[in-house]
C-alpha cells in the first residue's frame, strides 16, 4: 500500500464516524502533511474499491468515509448531528432485497441501506440536525 494511501487510512482509523474527503484533507494538512486533495480522493477511492472503507452519501449527496470495522456485509445507523455510526445487520432487508430481485429476474444483487437519526448523546444534549 502506498504511503499516502496509508496516511489516509490511518486518518480514518483515528476518526470517529464518517468524514468527507475535504475534512480529511484539512485535518491532514493541519497536522503538517503535504498531501494534496486529489491524492486524498484517489486514496479514498482505492480504499473503497478494496473494501477497506465504508462509504455513504449524506442527505446533500456528499460521499463520506469511515474505516471499515468488519469484512461482512452490513448497514449503518448514523447520527445526523455528530456523525457517530453503528454497523448493523439487516436480515429482513437482505430477505426483502433478494425476494424483490428474484421477483423481477435480477441477479448479481448489491445494495446499501443507511438509516439516519439522532444518537442518545446528541438527543440528551438537545442537538438535532
Amino acid at each position: 500500500m502506498s504511503t499516502r494511501r496509508e496516511t489516509v487510512r490511518q486518518a480514518l482509523n483515528d476518526s470517529i464516524g464518517f468524514r468527507s474527503a475535504q475534512d480529511l484533507y484539512a485535518a491532514l494538512r493541519a497536522e503538517g502533511s503535504k498531501i494534496g486533495l486529489t491524492t486524498v480522493y484517489r486514496a479514498l477511492q482505492a480504499l473503497s474499491d478494496a473494501g477497506e472503507v465504508d462509504v455513504l452519501r449524506t442527505d446533500d449527496g456528499e460521499a463520506v468515509y469511515r474505516a471499515c470495522l468488519t469484512d461482512e456485509h452490513h448497514h449503518h445507523l448514523v447520527c445526523r448531528s455528530c456523525g457517530k455510526a453503528v454497523e448493523i445487520e439487516g436480515p429482513a432487508v437482505e430477505d426483502w432485497a433478494e425476494g424483490l430481485a428474484a421477483k423481477h429476474g435480477f441477479v448479481d444483487l448489491t445494495h446499501t441501506v443507511e438509516v439516519f437519526g439522532t444518537c442518545t448523546e446528541c438527543a440528551r444534549a438537545g442537538v438535532h440536525a
